[in-house]
């Protein structure tokens, strides 16, 4: 066979060869110019065009037809969490918060300690508190209750709850002594990898405990089924870099139902 019917249209196998690489380049570019980019929520993908220019890495400005910077559809959240967020709070500080927490008492409790499936806050660690308040503030965590609670309060009085929440004695788990001898879920233990899910304790405490990461022991079951639901679902979205929602995500029901089990000590 010589060199020209080798690349001849009229060689069967020379067209059928070329028309799929052809085939599949025009589909490869399609799913990861246009479908991929499309899929994403932020003002700088939508349309085909933005789309196809967001993908191939040309700088924003030029997806742009005005001069105003993109607003994102899903407000997250903008504290920087540090272990230095918060100082260690004055007993002035403190005092306030006590009478800034009257007004909470009916959903965390008298003492910080929920009767309502609300989330147990006595002993939380300050600067949790006050992340959150901030959020629910600026809206990137929402609530019917919590937001307009925390639309008012100054920057001042919400370092106040969180100082006297974070004074008060931390509750323990209610679990029996079956229960505080069997070890922990393997997702709770464990994670895992293969799924990219962290273990909770590597970030809850346990094995270590990451800035802005609440403790967990003791936390009302149907609260933390709850927010890791709404973590996976994409409804709650104030973790910073998606920590949270990523982890969530790729969690089965039956593991989300475990943790929540296992850290409110309830019996299966």
């Amino acid at each position: 066979m010589n060199e020209e019917r080798l690349f001849s249209l009229r060689n069967r196998w020379f067209t059928v060869t070329v028309g799929g690489t052809l085939a599949l380049a025009l589909f490869s570019a399609a799913v990861g110019f246009i479908w991929l980019p499309s899929a994403q929520k932020d003002q700088p993908f939508q349309g085909v065009w933005n789309a196809i220019c967001s993908a191939a890495g040309v700088p924003q400005q030029w997806l742009r037809i005005t001069a105003a910077t993109p607003v994102p559809l899903t407000q997250t959240s903008l504290v920087a969490m540090t272990p230095q967020l918060l100082g260690v709070p004055s007993s002035a500080s403190i005092g306030r918060g006590a009478t800034l927490a009257m007004r909470c008492t009916m959903c965390h409790g008298a003492m910080g300690v929920s009767d309502a499936n609300s989330p147990n806050l006595a002993g939380q660690f300050a600067s949790v508190i006050y992340k959150q308040l901030l959020d629910f503030q600026s809206g990137a965590r929402r609530n019917a209750v919590m937001s307009p609670m925390a639309a008012n309060l100054t920057d001042q009085e919400m370092r106040d709850l969180s100082a006297y929440y974070g004074y008060l004695p931390k509750p323990a788990a209610s679990r029996t002594d079956a229960i505080a001898s069997m070890s922990a879920p393997d997702i709770v233990a464990h994670g895992s990898p293969m799924r990219n899910i962290a273990s909770c304790a590597s970030c809850h405490g346990g094995i270590d405990h990451k800035a802005g990461t609440p403790w967990l022991e003791g936390m009302p079951y149907a609260y933390s089924k709850e927010q890791l639901q709404a973590f996976a679902n994409g409804t709650r979205h104030n973790d910073i870099n998606e920590q949270m929602r990523n982890v969530a995500r790729n969690m089965t029901p039956d593991e989300i139902d475990a943790a929540a089990r296992y850290y409110a000590g309830v019996r299966p």
